[in-house]
C-alpha cells in the first residue's frame, strides 16, 4: 500500500490541565512553530473530541525531525509544561517518544 507520508497519535489530557492545554495550542510560542518547521514537519493539524486528541502531520523523516525536537531548547522548555498535562509521558529523547498509529487507508 502506498503510505501518505503523515503520521498520527492520540494523547488522553488530564481533565484538570485541558484549559490550560488548549490556551497554549492556540496561542503557540513562535519558536516552537520554528523549530517544528526546521524539523521537517509540516500540515500539522490537532483535533479535540472532550480530553482526547488526535495529531497528524506530514514528515519525510521522523527519526530526523524527532532528533531535532529533542536537541531544541524551546521544545525542552513547552515539552517540560505539556508532559504534565498528558496521561502518561512523552520524551523526544525515548527511542520511540511517540508512537505513530498504523495507517491503513490513503486516498491520494
Amino acid at each position: 500500500m502506498k503510505t501518505s507520508g503523515k503520521f498520527a497519535w492520540t494523547w488522553t489530557i488530564k481533565e484538570e490541565a485541558l484549559d490550560e492545554y488548549v490556551r497554549m495550542h492556540l496561542e503557540p510560542w513562535p519558536e516552537i512553530m520554528e523549530e517544528h518547521s526546521k524539523a521537517g514537519i509540516r500540515d500539522y493539524s490537532i483535533f479535540q473530541n472532550g480530553n482526547q486528541f488526535f495529531y497528524v502531520f506530514h514528515c519525510d523523516d521522523l527519526d530526523k525531525a524527532f532528533a531535532h525536537l529533542a536537541e531544541s531548547e524551546a521544545c525542552t522548555r513547552w515539552n517540560a509544561i505539556t508532559s504534565k498535562m498528558v496521561v502518561g509521558s512523552f520524551d523526544f529523547r525515548e527511542a520511540v517518544p511517540i508512537t505513530p498509529m498504523r495507517e491503513v487507508f490513503y486516498l491520494e
